[in-house]
């Protein structure tokens, strides 16, 4: 693939992980990018996971052509895109490792025995490196997604290297929307730092960018407005659609019944989109995504050892480190002695911000009777006003 007739993508696509990070499902895969620019100097910009070095190798070399790289740029040190850094240094003694001082900081915890004293250039905000033709920027990223980030802004091709911003799931070969894996991507692993997401997005509207180049999913070419619209959309955890995410874990269906039947209700009551998500079974990360997508949400969830049921316990946790904030909230709970789960659901709620919890919460004892009706009609209303 070529970027331009001197920007070659040297990436490779994973087809045979499983879990991404050990926790994120990628059934289409996922993609290691990786570019090299071609100028007077030659740069790599970053490396790959070794689980897929063999292929990276053959097509760095086949962009380099034979010739020699002066620079590895390293935008992110996380070892997806950072662990064949101590090979390319060792294959090209004289290369020089350009960074920011964190990541400079950060690399020997990964790479022992490698001097990065040496060959490392730290590069802070605003930082200019020249490769002939072509003149990389570089802008600090902090935490988006780690504290060592930056990108770089190539100036003549007007191409922002973007690191993990507008990365998505799937691999490259397998096509598919970008904004629903970008979506997952992005609530999963940058969903709690919005703040900084902002930071970084006010520094590229200074730039006249034509194409982005994230270090997973495909290279940004077109409609770029789009992408960069959303982004900003997710980092002020704005609602993205208008709709009522409702989730619920049951433990012998009775709670489901009573979610669904809620659903139901929201429905008739004008909820422009209703979606219903088993937390026992359904994919953790999307259901983390969807919270975020929508402007409501309902959770319903029995009661489990004077406490919550464990997939609504580990669903709340998940979005209160991922920051959740700025809904609207209704609760059902289930009890068939002592129901507990409404008491633990909304002290989990109460504890993120700006999250407003509409009234009143649902009781249901055992098995949603026709008496239990009334009161998820007026929990609708209340959570619709």
């Amino acid at each position: 693939m070529e970027i331009s007739p001197t920007i070659k993508y040297v990436g490779v696509d994973d087809l045979d992980i499983d879990l991404f990070e050990s926790q994120y499902a990628v059934p289409d895969g996922i993609a290691y990018n990786s570019y090299v620019i071609l100028d007077d100097k030659v740069a790599i910009m970053d490396t790959a996971d070794a689980r897929k070095g063999t292929e990276w190798w053959a097509n760095v070399e086949n962009a380099l052509a034979g010739r020699q790289p002066d620079y590895l740029v390293v935008q992110h040190a996380e070892p997806d895109h950072a662990s064949l850094i101590a090979e390319v240094v060792g294959k090209y003694p004289s290369i020089k490792v350009v960074a920011t001082a964190a990541a400079l900081k950060m690399l020997p915890q990964f790479f022992e025995g490698v001097d990065f004293a040496g060959c490392g250039i730290a590069v802070k905000e605003g930082d200019t490196l020249s490769l002939g033709t072509h003149t990389l920027q570089f802008f600090v990223a902090p935490m988006v997604h780690w504290p060592e980030v930056m990108v770089s802004y190539e100036q003549s091709e007007k191409v922002l290297f973007s690191a993990d911003a507008f990365g998505k799931f799937g691999a490259i070969c397998n096509g598919g929307s970008w904004d629903c894996e970008a979506r997952r991507y992005y609530f999963n692993i940058c969903g709690k730092y919005g703040t900084q997401v902002q930071t970084l997005l006010k520094k590229a509207a200074t730039l006249d960018i034509k194409t982005i180049c994230p270090l997973h999913g495909p290279v940004l070419a077109d409609n770029l407005a789009h992408y960069i619209g959303l982004y900003d959309t997710w980092s002020k955890y704005e609602p993205e659609t208008e709709g009522v995410f409702v989730a619920y874990a049951s433990i012998h269906g009775g709670t489901a019944v009573a979610a669904n039947r809620l659903a139901e209700i929201l429905r008739a009551k004008g909820a422009p989109k209703v979606v219903v998500t088993d937390l026992s079974r359904c994919d953790m990360a999307e259901a983390v995504e969807d919270a975020f997508r929508y402007s409501h949400m309902v959770v319903c969830a029995a009661s489990y050892d004077a406490d919550v049921f464990p997939p609504m316990h580990d669903f709340l946790h998940h979005l209160k480190i991922k920051a959740f904030q700025k809904r609207k909230v209704a609760i059902v709970e289930n009890g068939s002695w002592a129901p507990t789960a409404g008491r633990v659901m909304r002290s989990m709620l109460e504890g993120m911000k700006s999250v407003e919890i509409a009234e009143p919460m649902v009781t249901i004892r055992s098995r949603m009777k026709d008496s239990d009706v009334v009161a998820m009609e007026q929990l609708a209303t209340a959570l619709l006003a």
